[in-house]
């Protein structure tokens, strides 16, 4: 493995930019490229192929938080570092939702930087050697619930290469005939390179305890998820609070839950991060699509609605489009559809 470490310093300033290269090949294993301004580091992360970016957060033309979304569509992978001379709360916030994975404040200091980066291509060298890989069970409470409510999120762990499985309840009777539901479940499941579980319990009579429970057990025994997306308990639907609830007992031992919303969600659905979509939404419209049965029926099955919905949520960071989560517990990185690291946190 190549010893040497390439790192990309972004910063208007020449002065502050010479300071970090002369302090880290000075002091590190690395061969630093400078740039001033947010296109040219565009094009170094292309044929420079950096192992870190150190970028300001503030630049002529694209600040730096805009910069590292742009990278994110090149490298999700690359490891970041944000530097600013501002330190509040707003700032760090700003660069955690375009996923930085370090913030350092100006003035910088040596040592800190120097092992900062070092850590990063170092993990970074380490995680693309041996990629992680999330098993995801997204469980709804009828057909296509998951795909309104996760579709994007869960296009994107296949993308990543991880493995998706779907666990739909109901075959859906009372939204139309089960058999044609059951056939745009599979069809929807296809599309995305998912494994589909299709139970037959009783549409508006799925209950949180017994059968329910040992259904999702089955599941969660059978392919061992990190992470699981479910129905919030926030919701107006009794099928979808009674999986929510069941959920939460069949996946105790799961490092990673997460809610999704639902049409019929309520307004105490409060999520608390918000996952880009945006190299994602048009597949969430096909697979959206499969279910055409519903199409006329289900207003919030319209792709105008679809992306309406996606672009309120995105006032609240991640990208133009976002599907939102309540976290329940998290072990697994769920801010960025194709992880950029191992899983930390």
């Amino acid at each position: 493995m190549e010893k040497t470490y390439r790192v990309l310093v972004v910063d208007d300033d020449p002065d502050v930019a010479l300071y970090m290269r002369t302090v880290l090949e000075r002091r590190g294993p690395f061969s630093v490229r400078a740039v001033a301004d947010a296109p040219s580091a565009i094009a170094a992360v292309s044929d420079f192929r950096p192992d870190v970016v150190v970028t300001d957060i503030e630049m002529p033309g694209m600040t730096g938080l805009e910069f590292i979304e742009k990278m994110n569509g090149i490298r999700p992978d690359l490891p970041v570092v944000v530097v600013t001379a501002h330190v509040s709360v707003e700032y760090a916030v700003g660069a955690l939702r375009a996923r930085a994975d370090e913030f350092l404040t100006k003035p910088v200091n040596s040592t800190e930087l120097t092992a900062v980066v070092l850590r990063l291509a170092q993990n970074g060298r380490a995680g693309h050697s041996q990629p992680h890989r999330e098993v995801v069970l997204a469980i709804g409470a009828h057909p296509d619930d998951v795909e309104i409510g996760v579709g994007g999120i869960l296009s994107s762990h296949r993308a990543a290469g991880d493995t998706v499985v779907i666990l739909t309840l109901s075959r859906g009777a009372q939204g139309g005939r089960a058999d044609n539901r059951q056939n745009e479940s599979l069809r929807a499941a296809e599309l995305l390179g998912a494994r589909l579980f299709l139970e037959d319990f009783v549409d508006t009579e799925i209950t949180s305890t017994g059968p329910t429970v040992k259904a999702i057990e089955r599941v969660v025994s059978e392919i061992g998820p990190t992470i699981v997306y479910t129905h919030t308990s926030h919701d107006r639907h009794q099928d979808h609070r009674a999986v929510h609830e069941a959920s939460l007992v069949a996946t105790r031992l799961v490092g990673t839950v997460a809610c999704y919303q639902s049409p019929s969600s309520t307004v105490d659905y409060k999520p608390t991060r918000f996952v880009s979509i945006d190299g994602f939404w048009e597949r969430k419209l096909e697979l959206l699509a499969c279910f055409e049965s519903q199409v006329g029926i289900r207003s919030y099955l319209e792709p105008d609605f679809v992306v309406a919905t996606a672009r309120y949520w995105s006032r609240y960071g991640g990208g133009r489009l976002v599907e939102p989560l309540e976290i329940i517990r998290e072990t697994s990185d769920l801010s960025t559809p194709v992880r950029r690291r191992v899983a930390t946190s």
